[in-house]
């Protein structure tokens, strides 16, 4: 590996082995990363809780935007089964379905949105939707540029 080499001509990664072998290092591997610092995991649990009233509120509006014995409880699944279909296929913290980070601070954005709206719907305070609206949209931002 050029540029890579320490002193006396031993690579990192051939002395980080032979500290291994010594019981000194717990793993040695050339992936290894640091660990996230707590800002970065702090900003992380506030996107994912973001994320949680999102589904919640899409969730609840369907529930009680219908009749609810049958039209209610099956429009609320089904919410329920989009949202975190479209959260886990892009949003995730490991999305099946990897795309660049424009778009997914589209899908981030469209499920905001639709949260905003379903909180407009059920007759909440605009100026509590519009404000969930803008802290989901700014710790998004902030949670995706720190990974």
């Amino acid at each position: 590996m050029v540029g890579l080499s320490g002193r006396f001509g031993r690579s990192v990664w051939s002395e980080a082995r032979r500290q291994a072998r010594l019981g000194r290092l717990e793993r040695v591997n050339e992936t290894t990363t640091a660990a996230p610092s707590r800002s970065t995991l702090l900003t992380q649990l506030l996107r994912a809780i973001c994320h949680l009233g999102a589904v919640l509120v899409i969730t609840f509006w369907a529930l009680t935007a219908w009749p609810l014995p049958l039209p209610g409880l099956l429009t609320g699944a089904a919410a329920l089964v989009l949202t975190v279909l479209i959260w886990a296929l892009f949003l995730s913290p490991k999305p099946v379905l990897r795309t660049d980070r424009f778009g997914q601070a589209l899908i981030e954005l469209l499920l905001i949105a639709g949260a905003v709206g379903a909180l407009l719907s059920l007759g909440a305070n605009w100026v509590v939707a519009v404000l969930f609206g803008l802290v989901a949209a700014v710790i998004g931002y902030l949670g995706s540029t720190a990974r």
